[in-house]
């Protein structure tokens, strides 16, 4: 079940469990208390714990849910899956953080020799060779 952890600096940890090929696995993220997923994710906490107490005592003394709420609180427990993508996504996000490439990472993706500049200056050339050659077709047809 998600846990949130308030701290001084106006940060919420939000804590997820997630179901991924049979295992259990925690995701752990910390946003600003004042985003949208911070309020909602303590609105979807007061939730859970008003519901919790719905059960009433037996006879005996100990606490028995009552039919809907038994079947609610069960579809309710289930963990959300996982998918393969979302997995490495994760694994990649944890392993920048701990090895402290986060920083290098970004200039060295910024900078000249980086994926995204070289993909935006391959696509512009082929957009300029592209109007070259349709230039000299146009002038062909035009006698």
């Amino acid at each position: 079940k998600p846990q949130e952890k308030p701290k001084d600096s106006g940060k919420v940890t939000i804590t997820k469990m997630f179901d991924f090929a049979g295992e259990e696995v925690k995701v752990t993220k910390e946003v600003d208390s004042n985003s949208k997923e911070a309020k909602s994710f303590l609105k979807q906490q007061e939730k859970l714990q008003s519901a919790a107490p719905a059960s009433l005592p037996t006879v005996s003394g100990v606490k028995r849910p009552s039919g809907m709420s038994s079947l609610l609180g069960k579809i309710g427990a289930k963990k959300q899956k996982m998918s393969t993508l979302e997995k490495s996504k994760l694994d990649w996000e944890n392993f920048k953080e701990e090895e402290g490439i986060v920083e290098e990472l970004a200039i060295h993706n910024r900078g000249k020799d980086g994926y995204i500049e070289r993909k935006a200056f391959l696509e512009r050339v082929d957009h300029r060779q592209f109007e070259i050659e349709r230039d000299i077709r146009l002038s062909r047809m035009k006698p």
